[in-house]
């Protein structure tokens, strides 16, 4: 697949994040498999977003169009943070970045082809994707014609699940379409603690994030706030993080684990990696604060599913 280079992706940081498993696609766009897609298409288990969510882990694209692109440099990121932009200057072509991207997944999982553990079937339904999660890596509202995108993928007949740090509420405000499923991440319980750990790279992030918080309950689609959990951080605070949920109102709220790997590995401890009992613990006590309940769990991930009727709610 042709690779072209732009003012917003330099050679440098395309040959870095190739050689960790990205494909470049266009001038700020980038596609990369998915450890669940490799797992289920081999005859593996899914995501926890299959066991939650009901999509298949093996039909969905997890890209971003917002490769180099993030308005924070939160400490728990894989990502490198001594490089980057929080603005774009272009725009490419939401279709073109769509091809493409589906292009590059199709080259990503080439090898799986003729692997003895790989049905026909299974390979033929991962070449054709029907679900995409535009998060990834980057922030993706910085993507200013991030609409569009939600709209041809839509147009396809794929579900899209968009993740934001919810910095950016003007884009959310006008976005048209809605993913069928939008997820905004809170990462701290206190203005303080989310200046230390998430690092934004100005003095307006925390503010924005209340008014995406406040924006949230009238935006008609499924609704999840992600607490990303980093022991001796952000983890406990329940209800801190309560009020915060209550101003979103959201339909789901996920409580996961910072895991340690890639470039966090630089910046914290293995220690800060909670364990799932603590995610546990700590769920029951947001689900007090909350009212709501405990639908789901995955030990695999560290992850466990709040809902208002303590039900799973899948697509």
């Amino acid at each position: 697949m042709a690779v072209f280079v732009g003012p917003d992706m330099e050679k440098d940081k395309r040959e870095l994040l190739e050689r960790q498993g990205y494909r470049i696609v266009g001038e700020h766009s980038a596609v990369k498999l998915c450890h669940w897609l490799k797992s289920e298409i081999a005859g593996g288990p899914g995501c926890y977003k299959e066991t939650f969510y009901g999509i298949r882990s093996h039909r969905c694209l997890q890209m971003t169009p917002t490769a180099d692109a993030c308005n924070l440099n939160c400490l728990f990121c894989w990502r490198a943070q001594d490089w980057g932009t929080d603005s774009l200057i272009h725009a490419d072509d939401p279709g073109r970045i769509i091809e493409d991207s589906i292009k590059a997944q199709r080259v990503l999982i080439s090898g799986f082809n003729g692997n003895p553990r790989v049905s026909k079937d299974m390979f033929a339904e991962s070449s054709s994707p029907n679900q995409v999660a535009i998060s990834l890596t980057g922030e993706p509202t910085l993507y200013r014609r991030l609409g569009e995108l939600i709209e041809d993928f839509h147009e396809r007949g794929m579900t899209t699940f968009l993740v934001t740090n919810g910095t950016n509420p003007k884009m959310l405000e006008k976005l048209d379409p809605l993913p069928r499923q939008l997820y905004v991440s809170i990462v701290a319980p206190t203005e303080e603690i989310y200046r230390k750990l998430a690092f934004p790279k100005s003095g307006n992030e925390w503010r924005h994030l209340r008014e995406t918080l406040e924006l949230l309950p009238s935006l008609d689609t499924r609704r999840v706030i992600r607490h990303t959990l980093v022991d001796k951080w952000n983890l406990g605070f329940a209800e801190e993080y309560a009020k915060l949920d209550a101003t979103a109102d959201p339909d789901f709220i996920e409580c996961k684990a910072y895991m340690f790997v890639g470039r966090s590995r630089e910046r914290l401890l293995m220690e800060n990696m909670p364990s799932h009992a603590a995610i546990r613990e700590f769920s029951a006590q947001l689900a007090d604060a909350t009212g709501y309940g405990v639908a789901g769990e995955r030990e695999d991930s560290r992850v466990a599913l709040l809902t208002r009727d303590g039900a799973l709610h899948p697509l």
